[in-house]
């Protein structure tokens, strides 16, 4: 009877459990979904794209300079007495003579009218560097945006790498639970001494902690998925599973002139040089003079009602150009031409800067997409190995040709080998995602 026992425990472990697969409720999200509701919803987005809302505004209100001025205002004066003149002395008599000039109450309302028509380029330089601006926020909104569908990449890969990690957890807690069982049988017959069993155990035990950790890696990584896509930190997450082999050609030629056209980064930089450029013009625009036109309306009266007085109209008008030139200010607008031109040279320098770390960037992503190709085809072959030589030790302690030792190294390469597949897998998929996303690619997919 005993022995019939041990044969139905070492078929048992011959071929294993068959693995539960879970049942998820929820049509799970594909990538591209992912993709878009991060692009709806997460803050950093949000943020950029109000930046940029913010600089158009800054545009507009630039633009709003060409245009004519209209100010208005109202003005109350009482004087403490009524103001006069007086004659000098002896001129009229022996005594001053005074001369009422005006009433003791004044009211006025002033309204102007001013028409910049030369400002020596400010206003159009002012202009320019807003309309930069506004483009220089787009291109940081770009960027924003390709590095969220970089990070919903990771995280979505790394989701998958986490279940697999977890699935082969489980499958390493039955394989050793079953050759458990099989050890405790033999030690019971006496076939085996009791450290062969004991040591089955302690290995379930570790196998069993493994599981906890890839289930705790798990949840961890979904908690991050939903982060990104500004959801509930623990709402749960259903993802397709496109953890597949599917090698691209990827030209790092192509990339790299790909990255240095298209990169947002490149277009920023290249704008601001242009912006820095304008900052200069902005600064020489003091060296001339500005001419305005001007058209003035009061309306004054020694009562509310401003109807004028004994001594003035009641409303007058008047139109008239305005010519201010700074001609000496020692050398303050020559300093400030000055510092604009050493930024419109950092400007320049730092763009040169973008584009050599944007191509150290490119081939760093392409050289770990490459590593990780060559990758998957090793694993693969391991798995293959693993699991064959993890049989042979199987039937080989079946037979007591092997040890309890022999069986559980063995398990634990196959565990590795499999671990290690879907790490590679992974990592090729988040590789390719670096690499479209450092040449510039927007791959929403």
């Amino acid at each position: 009877m005993k022995r019939y026992i041990i044969a139905l425990a070492v078929v048992a472990a011959l071929h294993g459990p068959q693995p539960v697969v879970a049942q998820v409720s929820a049509k799970p999200l594909s990538l591209a979904e992912s993709i878009a509701l991060a692009l709806e919803k997460n803050a950093a987005v949000q943020a950029a794209e109000h930046e940029v809302r913010g600089a158009d505004y800054e545009r507009k209100a630039a633009r709003s300079d060409f245009l004519p001025k209209v100010t208005t205002g109202h003005s109350y004066t009482r004087y403490d007495e009524t103001p006069y003149a007086k004659s000098p002395a002896g001129e009229f008599g022996p005594e001053p003579m005074k001369y009422k000039t005006g009433t003791q109450s004044h009211y006025q309302w002033n309204t102007s009218v001013t028409q910049p028509v030369f400002t020596g380029g400010a206003l159009a330089s002012s202009y320019a560097m807003a309309r930069l601006g506004r483009d220089m926020a787009q291109q940081s909104s770009a960027r924003t945006k390709q590095d969220i569908i970089l990070e919903v990449k990771q995280a979505y890969f790394t989701i998958l790498k986490a279940d697999k990690i977890k699935q082969v957890a489980a499958r390493a807690v039955e394989q050793v639970a079953s050759h458990a069982e099989v050890a405790k049988a033999f030690y019971e017959e006496q076939m085996v001494a009791q450290n062969d069993y004991l040591q089955a155990q302690v290995r379930l035990a570790q196998a069993r902690q493994n599981l906890i950790r890839a289930d705790n890696g798990a949840q961890v990584s979904r908690a991050w998925f939903n982060t990104v896509l500004s959801r509930g930190v623990s709402e749960p997450v259903a993802l397709e599973d496109v953890l597949i082999c599917t090698p691209r050609a990827f030209s790092l030629d192509n990339a790299t002139s790909d990255a240095l056209a298209l990169r947002p980064e490149i277009k920023e930089a290249s704008l601001g040089v242009e912006k820095a450029q304008k900052g200069i013009r902005l600064a020489q625009s003091s060296y001339y003079p500005s001419l305005s036109l001007v058209a003035d309306y009061r309306k004054m009266g020694e009562k509310a009602r401003m109807n004028g007085s004994h001594y003035e109209d009641g409303e007058v008008f008047t139109a008239g150009t305005v010519l201010r030139w700074d001609i000496w200010e020692w050398g303050r607008n020559h300093y400030k031409v000055g510092s604009s031109k050493a930024q419109a040279a950092k400007a320049a320098e730092q763009k040169r800067q973008v584009a050599d770390a944007v191509s150290l960037e490119v081939k760093q992503a392409w050289l770990d997409t490459v590593e990780a190709e060559k990758n998957i085809g090793v694993t693969q072959t391991a798995i293959v190995q693993a699991e064959e030589n993890f049989r042979l030790y199987r039937e080989q302690y079946a037979e007591q040709m092997a040890t309890s030792t022999d069986v559980l190294d063995a398990q634990t390469l196959l565990t590795e080998a499999k671990s290690n597949y879907y790490n590679a897998l992974s990592d090729y998929h988040i590789a390719a995602a670096r690499l479209e996303r450092a040449a510039g690619w927007d791959v929403r997919r």
